[in-house]
């Protein structure tokens, strides 16, 4: 099985847009700010979901866990609409994410 990147998401998601370009408010700086909040949402949907399973559930090969997983789903198509909004490339977001990561290796 190969990963799923952040590359393939981009594109997946740039489908979806053009797809329903007639339907959603579509993608810019604009609506990025929608797009968080519809992204904020999703993450609370997944909260409930944990909450109301309990985490052990979750993690178990149950109805809840296809929920939990679709539910982040949700959640990871929003984040790409944030990244398509503000044009951030993958190569920008390792940047980023090395940094910070290097940055959290040597806090404590």
């Amino acid at each position: 099985m190969s990963d799923f990147g952040i590359s393939e998401m981009l594109d997946m998601q740039r489908k979806l847009q053009e797809k329903y370009k007639d339907r959603w408010e579509g993608i810019s700086p604009e609506v990025g700010k929608n797009k968080l909040l519809w992204m904020i949402g999703e993450v609370g949907e997944v909260i409930d979901i944990v909450k109301k399973y309990g985490p052990e559930s979750c993690k178990k090969d149950h109805k809840e866990r296809e929920h939990l997983i679709e539910e982040m789903a949700d959640v990871l198509m929003f984040y790409n609409d944030v990244l398509l909004c503000y044009d951030i490339s993958p190569e920008e977001l390792k940047e980023s994410y090395t940094s910070k990561f290097k940055k959290n290796m040597d806090r404590w």
